[in-house]
């Protein structure tokens, strides 16, 4: 919305709250000081109310509060001869859950594990996570296993990246893979089943402290860096917290003074995170996933004034094979004679032209007019860029 048009909206919205007043005092209703300071309040609101205003807790999150990645190595045992079998590392394992009750399996000998199966268990340790919390669980096989469906985790500790224990994981596995196979050698496998989820397989022990209360200020992130979004959003915590309480450092983060103590910064938190600001428009781009040719425009492109001729040139060439026959009694061989043909084809498109400051929709209408594919819009993008008629960030996946 442009700002002569937002200015006509709001002028809009202030006559008829004025109007409605004006009514008001005609059905001989007599305003008290209140009533009219508050038709004065819904006037200025809708005069300073953004017209997109986003939650900031919508735009990013505050430093600290974020989660943790927690990894394990495990055994799953109760497989169905599905197992890595004498996988040596499985076999560790085994050795080392055994020495846990107190069994001591002979040196040298080989358990052959089909009903067991080395894994990785994956988890994440979401901020704020309290001891006696339910995780849910990530199990991968790692080695030779062919199947971890009916498989039970054994009790396995879960370590963040500093070499801690956060968590612990147990439990049966929910596997939504099949693999069958028979003695000839033949198999049937759906989906993956090397892999299963355990809902609330692990318990967190120990909790991470976010360093959100000790910190010398709050600072804000946005998700995606932009100059222009993090100064508003500077200037709404200041409007709403009092000038001076924020600025912005960088591209992305905004830094908020606020008082020591986990409960003071906690509710300052959940305030900041409601209140409303209208972000800057996304820059200019064109997305290209050259694999699958999709192509996306967001709205923010123009197109400076050009002209654009598209066609194609087919080339077609077929080899045909003649058998040339000698004439009798000539002492002549009978030989291959090849034969050629060649066809171009060329389409002939009409020469469309771009006005100044064309949208996406008169990119959109004059491709599809022309009956461009995927691939010859991407050819005309580029060219466009190239010719300095695209003032847009061009991003080939």
């Amino acid at each position: 919305m442009s700002l002569v048009s937002s200015f006509r909206h709001h002028c809009d919205q202030a006559g008829a709250a004025a109007q409605l007043v004006m009514r008001l005092r005609a059905f001989g209703l007599r305003l008290m000081p209140t009533l009219a300071g508050m038709a004065l309040v819904i006037v200025a609101m809708l005069l300073t109310s953004p017209v997109s205003a986003e939650r900031i807790k919508d735009l990013g999150h505050f430093q600290g509060l974020r989660a943790n990645q927690l990894t394990g190595y495990g055994i799953v045992v109760g497989l169905a001869g599905t197992g890595d079998d004498n996988l040596e590392y499985t076999t560790q394992g085994m050795h080392s859950v055994a020495s846990r009750f107190g069994m001591q399996l002979p040196a040298g000998v080989n358990p052959a594990l089909k009903n067991a199966a080395a894994v990785i268990i994956t988890a994440e340790l979401p901020a704020f996570a309290k001891p006696g919390e339910r995780l849910d669980i990530t199990v991968a096989a790692m080695g030779k296993a062919k199947s971890l469906r009916g498989g039970t985790l054994l009790m396995t500790p879960l370590q963040g990246a500093d070499g801690q224990i956060y968590a612990m994981a147990q439990g049966n596995l929910a596997v939504g893979g099949l693999g069958v196979s028979a003695s000839d050698g033949s198999n049937v496998t759906v989906n993956v089943p090397t892999a299963g989820r355990i809902p609330g397989g692990a318990t967190v022990e120990r909790a991470v402290d976010a360093g959100f209360a000790t910190a010398p200020e709050l600072r804000f992130n946005l998700a995606e860096a932009d100059l222009t979004t993090v100064g508003r959003v500077a200037s709404v915590i200041n409007r709403s917290l009092g000038a001076g309480r924020a600025r912005a450092i960088d591209a992305v983060t905004v830094a908020i003074s606020a008082p020591a103590g986990a409960e003071v910064r906690t509710a300052l938190m959940g305030q900041i995170e409601d209140l409303l600001v209208d972000p800057a428009d996304a820059p200019a781009k064109v997305i290209v996933n050259a694999r699958t040719g999709t192509v996306v425009i967001n709205g923010a492109v123009r197109i400076a004034p050009a002209a654009v001729s598209h066609g194609k040139l087919t080339v077609k060439v077929n080899e045909d094979l003649k058998v040339s026959q000698p004439a009798p009694f000539s002492q002549g061989q009978t030989a291959v004679v090849p034969k050629s043909k060649i066809d171009v084809d060329e389409e002939r498109n009409p020469m469309f032209q771009f006005a100044p400051g064309a949208s996406l929709a008169d990119i959109v209408k004059a491709v599809n007019a022309i009956g461009a594919s995927p691939a010859d819009l991407v050819a005309i993008l580029e060219a466009l860029k190239e010719a300095g008629a695209m003032k847009a960030e061009l991003v080939v996946l």
